[in-house]
């Protein structure tokens, strides 16, 4: 049930305010502060989907109140009530972060659609924000190894930038992580991450797919199609597998980095873009670039930030905490009840060669949970684990 608060030195307001809400839905909880230090109080101590909130009151106005609330809940909407000498002042709340501002006396339409809009809108800012709790935990590093922690320490420091990075290890080591870790906390992480895999595109479609085309560009082009270049804009574009993108794809990805403008394909007008641009690969480009297969100059474009992700046969210490971390993931996919690894198993898992590094472990895991006892033993890892 969502739950408003009416912040009104006016009693007779208040009552007004209060009974308009309560007649209209029943659904809404409807409480009273009589001034802004009482309603700062409730708002402190307690959740509301929304703040009614007048601007001139004694002990603390409205303006005031509107950017504590800022600070402290800065999800929750606010509406400003406004006297007829106030306009000024509730325009500005706007710009202070005010969801909208509602005159005296109220107009019953316009306070009944406010409301509605601004309940609506705060259920979609949790909804999101649940969201995003669980992608950021899809998405999370897990280890505590030296080599670990010197990535989560670059990650830190440069995310918040805009420089390019260039993410290299071998498959299945976990460079998407690392890509959503820097897109996630970057000023960028409310606009799209768009990935592309370029291994996985063939060649003759890879320029369509990074910066679209026109109709008639080919046979198949039926329509204008816009690119990921263009689906990313004032976000992240990761280009995984970089090292795959054919000679004549990665001229024009240079072009991008240099002047930010794409031109789709069969066209002959350029589209501005602003997106950062994280790329990985698998490959040695330097002996990519010393074969003729990858371009020198875009390598020094890409390689702005260089993150090396470790094979997993390089941070054993971190296998426990995968384990552990892959458990708790498959029980809850899977509904089932949470197996334990006994120290045996572990110490027998940390000895094993990960030619697939965490990929290959995920699998090994969930094989044991399946086909292993209750409790994962020594026993069950030389039975199933074994390649």
């Amino acid at each position: 049930m969502p739950r408003i608060l009416i912040i009104e030195d006016e009693a007779s307001i208040r009552r007004v305010l209060t009974k308009i809400l309560s007649e209209e839905s029943d659904s809404y909880q409807v409480e009273e502060a009589e001034d802004g230090l009482a309603g700062l109080e409730k708002i402190r101590n307690n959740e509301y989907d929304l703040v009614l909130c007048d601007i001139k009151m004694p002990k603390m106005d409205g303006v005031e109140v509107l950017e504590e609330v800022k600070k402290i809940k800065p999800e929750i909407p606010m509406v400003m009530i406004s006297g007829h000498g106030d306009m000024e002042t509730a325009i500005n709340t706007m710009r202070l972060g005010a969801f909208d501002y509602i005159s005296k006396p109220p107009d019953l339409n316009r306070l009944l659609n406010t409301v509605r809009n601004a309940v609506d809108k705060k259920q979609l800012v949790v909804e999101n924000k649940i969201l995003k709790k669980k992608v950021s935990k899809h998405y999370e590093m897990i280890g505590n190894s030296n080599a670990i922690n010197h990535i989560k320490d670059i990650i830190e420091k440069v995310a918040h930038t805009d420089a390019r990075v260039l993410i290299t290890g071998p498959n299945g080591t976990g460079k998407e992580l690392v890509a959503h870790q820097l897109h996630e906390k970057s000023s960028r992480a409310g606009a799209p991450l768009v990935e592309v895999n370029c291994a996985a595109i063939p060649s003759e479609l890879i320029e369509s797919e990074l910066f679209g085309h026109v109709k008639g560009a080919f046979t198949s082009a039926v329509k204008d199609r816009a690119g990921r270049f263009e689906a990313a804009d004032k976000g992240t574009i990761f280009l995984d597998e970089i090292g795959d993108m054919s000679l004549s794809a990665q001229a024009k990805v240079l072009r991008v980095l240099q002047e930010n403008v794409i031109t789709r394909v069969g066209a002959d007008k350029d589209i501005k873009v602003d997106v950062r641009v994280v790329a990985a690969t698998n490959k040695d480009l330097q002996k990519e670039i010393a074969a003729g297969n990858f371009r020198e100059d875009l390598y020094h474009r890409l390689a702005v930030i260089l993150i090396k992700v470790p094979a997993l046969n390089d941070r054993r210490d971190d296998i426990p905490l995968l384990i552990e971390h892959f458990t708790e993931n498959i029980a809850s996919e899977q509904g089932n009840g949470l197996k334990k690894f006994s120290p045996e198993a572990i110490k027998l898992l940390q000895e094993y060669d990960w030619t697939g590094n965490i990929r290959e472990l995920r699998n090994v895991v969930e094989r044991l949970i399946i086909l292993g006892g209750t409790e994962i033993s020594e026993t069950d890892v030389k039975l199933f684990a074994s390649k």
